[in-house]
């Protein structure tokens, strides 16, 4: 038996034992009656004691300790009402939402696994849920850069930053084009547009300075633990990963280099503040225009943001940042007007990054649950199929598709679940296999854990994660407000804080996706106001809304718009207020290709990025060649000149659009028309 073996079953027992007796003991209590324990020394008994009872504070099972009055030992304690899972009135259209949410991650959902065991354990004991319906929504997480070595490092990071122990790997810098050793303390991960990233401390350096972020995509090699310890750090107490997760581009380092004010028009005041108006200051005029206020610590992130918005946010202060982004339209403009550039010979080598993405793996998630929390979701299911008798049969089939496990790893954990404190006197099942089946005996203490126990807080992270992804279809499928679903769970989190993963993502955009995944589902007609911005203009739409899908940029609804009479895509950022009509809708012949694999190009743009902006899209595009003077030529494919021409923007004049010719012509008119519109409007004081 490995050592991670009998480490599990020394923990499962102990835990065994301690419901058992329901009352304080002393560690001669556990050392005499807990398997594993026995035939220590005092002082090897001592080490693994604590080392275990740690790590199942760390797991989530929160074993207390006191000492006796009398004797001034001390006294270990694990009562039930803390170690299983509180009631959670969900209803049952809520419960088969939240697996909705879980088939609409499979296959590409970081922490897929730890999500199946939390959902297995929430719907324990509950008959058949309600069919919430057919899929309405897509979801597509997996950007260009996400690779089997970033769901590998994942896995290692998550172990990390759980059991607080502190990390070595080789970090590529994109500015310098350079490679590092570093050395952290991780507190967090987050994800943002497809990318992952990992906040931490980095050991070379104290105070305020030593916080970074590291994007995961550019570490290289291995990461591994700096230390032989069982903990090197502890997560400070107001560290909150949400704030880091939730910052723009112009304020991503930490130390802000100043204030910038930007005025908005009155048409796009409510766009600018749901985008924007948690960054900074939003001051709405008499006239219902506004001055945005925000603080700053990169002005070149500023001038793409102003770009990106087309004109909706003109700048005003510092000067710095006006001249700065007249002169990236300046740019824009003389690399649009006239012949095309001719881009330089390609590099012998692709001088690739280390690391470069490669097949994408769209077959497990790469965050697995812990073993432990694995095996008391088993002993709770299968006493569950007990009930009150004393055996049941239960099948191998059902058991492998339930928890995701081969015949071998489900026969493993059956025997480590057989010798579960079998010495002490106090165990719980007995399982044996025949002919696909599994035989159930239920133990002397088998109805004790016959609960599933509280969640893990790597099971909560699940759900957390998951729920900032599909909170808004998980509110319209479960017919209930997303806050009350939120709330309900929130219980099963237990007494653990979470700082260490962003909270779900909010704010208005929720109730517009809610209301037209309710239209998708009822094939009912939606009123929208909806921000063009392609034309610039607020309009009021009635549209036939088909599918909704997400990606890294945000969601999308692919609908025929009566209004303008075709086939349209709205992204839901932009759709101020969304009203479900009672007119039904058949759907149309020409909309019939729409599944969750979409398709949606019409193209495919020739660009060619200047060489301070090569490294970066050789690490975040597949189609990129290298060129000999340091430039980058890629195969940018869109759906619309409606997504393209923004992005061919905000690149600041470092990128030029070679062919085709209208796609061209389309930047350079967007360009003039921000100098235009940048020179013409008077500035407020």
């Amino acid at each position: 038996m490995t050592h991670d073996s009998d480490k599990l079953i020394r923990q499962l027992s102990l835990v065994a034992y301690l419901m058992a007796e329901q009352r304080p003991v002393t560690a001669r209590d556990v050392k005499n009656n807990v398997e594993g324990y026995a035939n220590m020394g005092d002082e090897a008994f001592a080490r693994r004691y604590y080392a275990d009872r740690s790590e199942l504070q760390g797991l989530g099972v929160p074993i207390t300790s006191g000492r006796d009055e009398f004797t001034g030992e001390e006294l270990y304690n694990l009562r039930q009402e803390h170690y299983f899972l509180p009631p959670i009135d969900l209803t049952d259209a809520e419960l088969a939402a939240l697996q909705t949410s879980f088939y609409l991650l499979e296959g590409q959902f970081a922490y897929a696994e730890p999500l199946r065991l939390a959902l297995q354990n929430l719907a324990l004991g509950r008959a058949n849920t309600a069919d919430p319906g057919p899929k309405t929504a897509t979801i597509d997480l997996l950007g260009s850069v996400y690779t089997p070595e970033i769901s590998q490092r994942l896995a290692k990071l998550e172990q990390a930053i759980s059991k607080q122990r502190t990390i070595r790997f080789t970090y590529w810098t994109a500015r310098s084009n350079a490679t590092a050793e570093r050395t952290i303390n991780p507190y967090g991960l987050f994800e943002l547009h497809g990318v992952w990233y990992v906040v931490g401390d980095d050991c070379s350096q104290e105070g305020p300075e030593a916080r970074k972020t590291f994007r995961i995509s550019r570490m290289r090699g291995e990461i591994k633990f700096a230390t032989r310890r069982e903990r090197d750090f502890r997560i400070p107490a107001d560290f909150n990963v949400t704030a880091y997760r939730d910052r723009k581009p112009w304020q991503l380092e930490r130390e802000p280099a100043g204030v910038a004010r930007l005025a908005v028009s009155a048409d796009d005041t409510w766009l600018v503040n749901r985008l924007y108006g948690g960054h900074g200051d939003l001051e709405e005029h008499d006239d219902g225009s506004a001055t945005l206020t925000t603080e700053y610590s990169n002005l070149e992130a500023l001038s793409q943001a102003v770009l990106l918005m087309e004109g909706r946010m003109q700048p005003l202060e510092p000067d710095e940042l006006v001249a700065m982004v007249q002169s990236d339209l300046d740019r824009l403009v003389a690399l649009h007007t006239g012949d095309p550039s001719q881009p330089a010979k390609p590099s012998r080598g692709r001088a690739a990054v280390d690391d470069a993405p490669g097949a994408l793996s769209r077959t497990q998630g790469p965050v697995a649950p812990e073993r432990f929390a694995l095996l008391q979701a088993l002993l709770a299911f299968l006493l569950e199929r007990c009930g009150d008798e004393s055996s049941a049969t239960v099948s191998s089939a059902d058991m492998r598709d339930r928890f995701h496990l081969s015949q071998q790893e489900l026969q493993e954990h059956l025997d480590l679940l057989n010798l579960v404190n079998f010495g002490g006197g106090c165990y719980a099942v007995y399982c044996s296999t025949d002919n696909g089946s599994i035989l159930v005996d239920k133990e002397l203490y088998g109805d004790t854990f016959r609960r599933p126990a509280r969640l893990s807080p790597l099971e909560a992270k699940a759900l957390l994660r998951a729920l900032d992804v599909v909170a808004p279809v998980l509110a319209a499928e479960a017919h209930s407000s997303l806050q009350t679903v939120r709330d309900k769970i929130a219980g099963a989190f237990g007494q653990y804080t979470l700082s260490d993963t962003p909270e779900p993502q909010g704010g208005d955009e929720e109730s517009a996706v809610t209301t037209l995944n309710e239209g998708v589902r009822q094939q009912r007609l939606v009123r929208i106001g909806y921000h063009s911005r392609s034309s610039d203009e607020f309009s009021r739409r009635v549209i036939e809304p088909y599918l909704l899908r997400r990606d890294q940029r945000g969601w999308y609804v692919e609908a025929y718009d009566r209004s303008k009479d075709g086939r349209r895509t709205f992204k839901v950022s932009y759709v101020r207020d969304a009203e479900l009509l009672d007119e039904t809708y058949q759907p149309r012949e020409e909309m019939a290709d729409l599944h969750p694999e979409l398709g949606g190009e019409v193209g495919t743009a020739r660009v060619l990025f200047a060489p301070e902006r090569a490294r970066y899209e050789r690490e975040g595009r597949r189609d990129v060649t290298m060129l000999t003077d340091g430039s980058a030529l890629a195969a940018v494919s869109y759906g619309s000149l409606r997504w393209l021409v923004p992005e061919i923007l905000k690149h600041r004049g470092h990128a030029e659009v070679l062919d085709p010719p209208h796609v061209r012509e389309s930047v350079l008119k967007a360009a003039k028309k921000l100098q235009r519109s940048f020179t013409q409007a008077p500035a407020r004081s």
